[in-house]
């Protein structure tokens, strides 16, 4: 499907830095993430990776297929004005081999991003990094794309494989699956949550569609503190919301990837005095490497790195064991 698109949606695939990839868990819940996408031209299908200590990415797709892409941010890219693009597709999970995906994470990230071999540990050490730098991928096949020009999410999307009535109108030739009910309990409140409308003016809002295909736009975002909400200045056009679960995502990166930051809200989305807001439920801070020498950020990521290594041993054990 994907080599039939415009040229400027296939170069937004090509040459964006980042991605916000998005799975339903198993409680009907979106997260998303940023992550960085891998396609060639005129390929079927387009590629996302994980670290084998941090699988979650990879265990939600296998278990429901259905996600999303979102190309939203264009730091880096060296488009001008591109459009922003909206996949939903479906997922399959290759970690088969796992030697192989590590040399062809080696090799595609440093050709996508040249500047990060800098920040590599050296060589006789990175097996201590097993848990990074062994990867799982997850190619995402489109179903559906959505083009708004310009990164303009106010006006109508222009619509691939699907009819701008079924999108408006929240129904498609998918059947419909019940919407996850919203999260009951208090509400907390982070610090962190004072970076939204602060450092961060917009957010990637991502909730499930009545199809089961999770959708993703990005939004003008307030934070009203009194009222213990996120509020959404301006609703996407064409994607059909609801109340129900949601996610809220923030990143940002270096136009080189030097840098990194990113976490998420995850929460109610709520209608309210005619718009919409998000009631948070639980505040997730992302793996980060933020402005910075490499020693801070390990000094930062130290307990998340310990853990992270401990899963992938135990990933890898399992794999040993006979069937």
């Amino acid at each position: 499907m994907t080599a039939t698109l415009p040229e400027e949606v296939q170069a937004v695939f090509e040459r964006f830095v980042t991605t916000e990839y998005t799975t339903v868990d198993s409680a009907g819940q979106s997260i998303t993430w940023p992550v960085t996408p891998y396609y060639r031209r005129g390929g079927a299908e387009i590629d996302v990776t994980t670290g084998l200590g941090y699988p979650k990415k990879a265990d939600d797709a296998s278990l429901n297929p259905h996600v999303a892409l979102l190309f939203s941010d264009p730091t880096g890219s060296g488009l001008e004005n591109p459009p922003a693009v909206l996949i939903q597709g479906t997922a399959v999970v290759d970690e088969a081999d796992l030697e192989h995906n590590r040399e062809r994470y080696s090799r595609e990230s440093v050709e996508k991003l040249p500047a990060t071999k800098a920040m590599y540990p050296p060589k006789p050490i990175q097996r201590l990094f097993d848990w990074y730098f062994t990867r799982i991928y997850v190619h995402v096949r489109p179903e559906r794309v959505y083009v708004w020009p310009e990164g303009d999410f106010t006006r109508d999307p222009q619509l691939y494989d699907s009819r701008v009535e079924e999108v408006r109108s929240g129904h498609s030739q998918e059947p419909e699956v019940p919407l996850p009910r919203t999260v009951a309990g208090p509400t907390p409140w982070d610090d962190r949550l004072k970076e939204l409308g602060e450092r961060f003016d917009t957010a990637v809002l991502s909730i499930v569609a009545p199809d089961g295909f999770p959708i993703s736009a990005r939004v003008p975002i307030e934070l009203d503190e009194a009222a213990s909400q996120i509020r959404v200045k301006q609703a996407p056009a064409g994607i059909p919301l609801a109340p129900c679960r949601a996610c809220l995502t923030v990143h940002a990166h270096d136009p080189q990837f030097l840098w990194q930051v990113n976490f998420q809200v995850r929460g109610n989305l709520v209608q309210e005095d005619g718009g919409w807001a998000i009631v948070p439920r639980k505040l997730i801070g992302g793996f980060e490497l933020p402005p910075g020498s490499n020693l801070e950020r390990y000094r930062i990521n130290a307990r998340k790195m310990l853990r992270f290594r401990r899963i992938a041993k135990r990933r890898l054990a399992k794999r040993r064991r006979p069937a």
